[in-house]
């Protein structure tokens, strides 16, 4: 068995990477704010489902100049309805979060799956599983996801078909990354050795295989994350994502674009948590790349 990467020398290289750090702080800084997006809304007595008719205009644009007549609108309000816009968007980041998160982990799971047993065994399996990843990735995925959209069942959960469908169209890319470095380690004197003692091919592929495939699945699905973000919210922008009152980034954003002439602020508030917590991702999956392969390191402090 080769020697692992020390865990250690990653975490201080991360530890260095002041853009990682701060990437960090901010994509935590959403997850707090969506796991505890009740309670910090209740603070100011606002939630995402309630109209408040007085902070807006008689024409329905909204008062003051952030959008709110009462301080107690952190954000201001909402054009048309009054509904506080901190708690759209807090209640927005749970929705998008929750299905890129979903989404990456069952993506993960599969592509991982696929990749790996089309690397190890080859032959006939990988021709085959091959093939169908290049299927996979030929297809337009938006315009499908879109079609999906249309067509599947009112009463089926939302958020579980936008967890599928970003996963489905998400997957083969990994699968692609896992298969070639499994066919990599196929060949290495370990996996030999292991096989020339009698090892199973489960025992080779839990003990050998994935252990050394680990930093490189962290790293494509710590990268995935913020396209799935990014992809709920162009589903729910395109009218296929979670269904009004839930709150929904993409769909608040396409609200505000029909606003931004008379209320420019109002698409400012609900666009800048979506821009911020995807530079955020990014910045940290960087981070990761750099640290768990410091010949790729490009930003050290």
């Amino acid at each position: 068995m080769p020697p692992r990467p020390s865990t250690d020398g990653a975490v201080a290289r991360l530890f260095a990477d002041r853009w990682a750090l701060a990437g960090a702080v901010v994509a935590l800084g959403f997850v707090l704010l969506a796991v505890f997006a009740g309670w910090i809304t209740a603070i100011n007595g606002n939630d995402p489902y309630t109209y408040n008719i007085a902070a807006l205009s008689p024409s329905g644009v909204p008062l003051g100049p952030f959008g709110g007549a009462s301080p107690a609108h952190w954000l201001g309000v909402e054009p048309q309805t009054g509904r506080d816009l901190f708690a759209i968007v807090a209640f927005g980041a749970r929705t998008s979060l929750l299905v890129g998160l979903g989404a990456t982990i069952l993506a993960v799971v599969i592509g991982t799956l696929v990749g790996v047993t089309a690397g190890f065994f080859a032959g006939f399996v990988d021709t085959v599983l091959s093939r169908f990843t290049d299927v996979m990735l030929a297809f337009p995925a938006l315009i499908f996801m879109v079609a999906l959209g249309a067509i599947v069942p009112a009463e089926f959960p939302k958020q579980l078909f936008m967890v599928l469908v970003i996963a489905v169209f998400s997957w083969p890319s990994l699968a692609r990354v896992t298969r070639g470095q499994t066919l990599v380690l196929r060949h290495r004197a370990f996996v030999v050795a292991a096989e020339a003692v009698g090892a199973g091919s489960g025992h080779i592929l839990r003990t050998e295989i994935l252990p050394n495939l680990a930093s490189t699945v962290t790293v494509v699905a710590t990268m995935s994350i913020p396209a799935a973000v990014a992809s709920e919210a162009a589903l729910s922008f395109l009218g296929v994502g979670v269904p009004p009152p839930t709150p929904s980034w993409g769909r608040a954003i396409a609200s505000a674009v029909a606003w931004v002439q008379v209320d420019p602020w109002y698409l400012i508030a609900v666009g800048s948590p979506l821009v911020l917590v995807t530079l955020a991702l990014n910045l940290f999956g960087d981070g990761v790349r750099d640290a768990l392969d410091p010949r790729l390191g490009r930003r050290q402090s």
